[in-house]
């Protein structure tokens, strides 16, 4: 019970939670001022009238004395209850067995109140009769002895009053004290409204400068008005909102400059690449007919030269990804016979399980198709273990490609960091002589594929019983990407 309310707490917004600890704050002083007026009014009203009505009683008693007689009658004691009695109240007189009475009964007075006053005590008692409340009075009468001395007569007299007027005042009192109390609370709700609002707008400038913040917003300000807690959290948002964009401009500058550096060296390398090259290529012809290390050095200087220019390539293909110039050039294609393509030029034809449709049209870059299912058949025959297998499913808006191996499959703790750039699994894979970026271009390509909120995309798991399973979703309709999307 306790956690459900604590749940239910923390689900309240702060508007509410303000606005409850006021009512509640209000509410127990109200009570506790109304309830402590009230009290104190009604003792005082039925104390006062207690008071008035045994001074009415005892003096009207004492215009009767001397009594006639110390063993009076139903007549005598008549008289006394008439002298007791007035338009507010009714009266009872009481001696032995004998009793006479102008309004009340014997019955109607509590066994306690007659056991007191058989006692010799002048006692009163508040009861209810016929619904209405009323205050009883009791008194003995005393008589004077010759030497001076009292004893008790044995005549009772009682005396009740009605007590209507009283309670119809304590209850406007209380109807009173009980406005009061609604009152004060509207003003407290009002109060709390009040407060709630000067405590939410910063509150809520706050929150919503933080949301901006968060979607890159960096210039964000709030205002800062006055000197209280809420401004001093002000003015640290600002003072952090300002480092932040200080700090996030330097990495920005400092991401450029790399980005620019990268592409810079790359394509300053092209040249000399492209004329090694050249020379690696009459190298490889002339390998065989070189003597020994001669020739498995040429073949390392011509293999190398071939990687570096694949590194190279690699490079520059990522940074056009990094500064958003990639395009894409769509096509209509038969994608069926583009993987067919892709396996027979590559000589992969004989050594890929393919589960293809017979035609599957559909609008993509076949360039960049081509070039991210060589990847990942590259490195299925590369890294895995055969049979390795090619699938193809296609519905109205998606084509979805499957490359998967049979072989140990991907270790989950490289599954994280299979598509960052220049990583290397070697714990999880044999040695491999790529660059690192094969996987990483591969997926930048495919995310370039866009068909309004639907974006391509490359993902790696491991199948349930062995070997590494890649799949590509690509929408059917791609969209040139614009630079935004990238």
């Amino acid at each position: 019970m306790n956690r459900r309310w604590w749940n239910n707490r923390r689900s309240l917004g702060l508007r509410a939670r303000l606005l409850l600890a006021f009512v509640l704050l209000c509410l127990v002083t109200a009570a506790a001022v109304a309830g402590g007026i009230y009290v104190q009014a009604r003792n005082a009203i039925l104390q006062r009238t207690q008071d008035a009505a045994v001074e009415a009683m005892t003096s009207s008693l004492s215009d009767i004395y001397p009594l006639r007689s110390s063993t009076p009658g139903p007549a005598e004691l008549g008289e006394i209850a008439a002298a007791v009695t007035d338009r507010d109240s009714s009266a009872a007189a009481m001696y032995r067995d004998t009793s006479s009475s102008t309004g009340l009964t014997p019955t109607s007075i509590p066994e306690g109140l007659r056991q007191a006053v058989s006692d010799g005590d002048i006692a009163w008692q508040r009861v209810v009769r016929h619904g209405v409340p009323t205050l009883i009075i009791g008194t003995p009468l005393l008589t004077v002895q010759p030497d001076g001395t009292t004893r008790a007569s044995g005549i009772e007299v009682y005396s009740a009053r009605s007590l209507v007027s009283e309670q119809r005042s304590i209850n406007q009192l209380a109807a009173t004290a009980w406005t009061i109390s609604g009152g004060a609370l509207a003003l407290a709700i009002l109060l709390a409204l009040l407060a709630a609002r000067g405590v939410l707008r910063p509150a809520r400038e706050l929150g919503r400068a933080a949301q901006l913040l968060g979607a890159g917003e960096l210039r964000t300000r709030i205002a800062v008005r006055g000197s209280d807690e809420l401004a001093d959290v002000a003015r640290t948002f600002n003072n952090t909102a300002a480092e932040l964009e200080r700090h996030v401009e330097q990495l920005r500058a400092m991401e450029a400059d790399a980005r620019r550096f990268v592409a810079d060296v790359s394509h300053e390398l092209r040249t000399p690449l492209a004329a090694l090259a050249a020379v690696t290529d009459v190298l490889d012809e002339e390998a065989a007919h070189l003597p020994g290390h001669a020739g498995r050095a040429a073949r390392l200087v011509s293999q190398e030269a071939h990687n570096l220019s694949r590194l190279v390539n690699d490079l520059i293909e990522i940074s056009r990804f990094d500064s958003g110039v990639a395009t894409l050039e769509l096509d209509e294609i038969d994608v069926t016979a583009l993987v067919h393509a892709t396996l027979r030029t590559r000589g992969w034809a004989e050594r890929v399980d393919s589960d293809l449709p017979a035609m599957t049209m559909a609008r993509l870059d076949p360039r960049r198709v081509d070039v991210i299912i060589a990847n990942l058949v590259g490195n299925a025959l590369r890294h895995g273990e055969p049979p390795v297998s090619v699938r193809l499913h296609a519905d109205t808006e998606w084509i979805a490609f499957e490359v998967r191996d049979h072989g140990p499959g991907v270790d989950p703790s490289v599954m994280p960091h299979v598509f960052d750039r220049f990583y290397k699994a070697d714990a999880a894979r044999t040695r491999s002589d790529g660059s690192g970026l094969g996987l990483a271009i591969a997926r930048e390509n495919a995310r370039l594929h866009r068909d309004g909120e639907h974006q391509g995309d490359l993902t790696a798991a491991n199948a349930p019983d062995s070997g590494a399973v890649f799949t590509m979703r690509l929408p059917r309709r791609a969209h040139q990407s614009s630079e935004e999307d990238q």
